[in-house]
């Protein structure tokens, strides 16, 4: 398909030949890098969503078959067989761990979990009422001035790399600690990467804490599930300020606040309080469903349909099923529960829904998941933070790798004022 050419005829009589790009997978995009110095041209597409913006070896998605594959393994199977740590290790490094790459890995994220002690000054500065989003991408930032070698570009990264993904967590955790008033709580070196996550969260002073195996297993899943989407808002905001040469503490500040934007990292929460808004309301999903077809009453369907996926969003039905091995297990009773079930089931039944192609998604059962497991829900968007971090560190790293690299720099059609004069303040009108 190297030889393959796409034809654009311009509205003056002239035609230009485009290069055919052909993936791994066949998809095909048009290549347009010379568009512009051969014709004037530029091409207009808000959003970016019919617009490849990089080449990538890291994640296929085909939204249609439902498909989700991370460096060519279905998700699936990782969530299944593989742990947290060995898929962050596939997505940054592109292949499985051997047995001895991955008791390394795991060491060298034990090793580099503590924080800087000036650091914790920082939380004192943070009123109690902060958003640990807010919080937790200041303390992303502020590593870099702890560790300047970072801003040597030809300098080694990996130790930066394995420092950002074994502190965030650390963050993140002292974060919740800080909100809440209590004391933080130093990782154990004898706890996997999710047991100490969840020991700095729930550990507290003169207290035995041993994380539950099957929540460890649920959190291993649900950051998993989160550890890279393509090229979504986020990632794509890490690769854009990266190709400024920002290095990779910087760039994922800025993937952290891209996210903080309800309309990407927030949809958990906000299907967990459509499913309370039901149970509190009565409990009725069915006048739920009518009122969402009829569009009484500004509800809306959250967890629900995908840009990408027009089928049932693989990553829900991992969640499913870990929701009710997780709830039986623990013995939680939760009303939300029920609804949710419900409502998967009147949704999926309904031809309104069906032909709409509104299957649920990763978010509709991660939120109650994140709920049964203790986890309040202004950390919702930490924990997705936490999962897509190894992918912004691998797009990142793809990126800085890649030579044809080249600092982004979107075009723009104005659409304002035409050339005009300077109006003196005493004229105006």
């Amino acid at each position: 398909m190297a030889d393959k050419t796409a034809k654009l005829t311009l509205d003056d009589g002239r035609t230009v030949n485009l290069p055919v790009v052909v993936g791994t997978e066949n998809e095909h995009a048009i290549d347009i890098r010379s568009l512009r110095a051969d014709t004037g041209y530029v091409t207009l597409d808000t959003g970016f969503m019919n617009t490849g913006a990089t080449k990538s070896a890291i994640t296929y998605i085909d939204g249609e078959a439902g498909i989700l594959r991370y460096r060519g393994i279905p998700i699936e199977e990782l969530a299944e067989k593989s742990t947290f740590v060995e898929t962050a290790y596939l997505l940054i490094h592109g292949q499985l761990p051997t047995a001895t790459q991955l008791t390394d890995f795991s060491k060298q994220l034990t090793y580099h979990s503590m924080v800087h002690e000036d650091m914790h000054h920082f939380y004192a500065g943070f009123p109690s009422s902060s958003h640990p989003m807010a919080v937790l991408a200041a303390m992303v930032s502020s590593m870099s001035a702890y560790y300047p070698d970072c801003l040597d570009r030809n300098a080694p990264m990996e130790l930066h790399i394995t420092r950002i993904l074994s502190k965030v967590r650390t963050i993140a955790a002292f974060a919740y600690k800080k909100s809440i008033g209590q004391p933080i709580m130093y990782p154990r070196n004898a706890l996997t990467y999710c047991a100490n996550f969840l020991h700095m969260m729930y550990a507290v002073p003169a207290e035995p804490y041993e994380p539950d195996p099957l929540v460890v297993k649920a959190l291993n899943q649900l950051l998993i599930l989160h550890a890279d989407h393509e090229q979504n808002c986020s990632t794509s905001t890490v690769r854009l300020v990266g190709s400024s040469g920002a290095n990779v503490y910087a760039a994922v500040a800025a993937g952290i606040l891209a996210l903080w934007g309800p309309l990407h990292g927030g949809a958990n929460q906000e299907v967990v309080e459509m499913l309370e808004d039901i149970s509190t309301s009565g409990g009725d999903v069915k006048k739920f469903v009518s009122d969402i077809k009829d569009k009484k009453g500004n509800r809306r369907l959250m967890g629900f349909g995908h840009r990408v996926y027009k089928n049932y969003d693989p990553r829900a039905k991992v969640l499913k099923k870990m929701a009710d091995q997780l709830f039986d297990h623990l013995g939680v009773s939760d009303p939300l529960l029920d609804v949710a079930r419900e409502l998967e089931e009147a949704a999926l039944k309904d031809e309104y829904f069906v032909g709409r192609k509104l299957y649920p998604n990763v978010d509709f059962y991660s939120g109650i998941i994140y709920k049964a497991i203790g986890i309040p829900t202004p950390m919702f968007t930490v924990m997705f933070a936490l999962g897509r971090l190894p992918g912004w560190i691998a797009h990142w790293k793809e990126m800085v790798e890649d030579p044809s690299t080249k600092i982004g720099r979107p075009r723009q059609i104005y659409s304002g004022e035409n050339q005009r004069p300077y109006v003196d303040i005493n004229d105006r009108t």
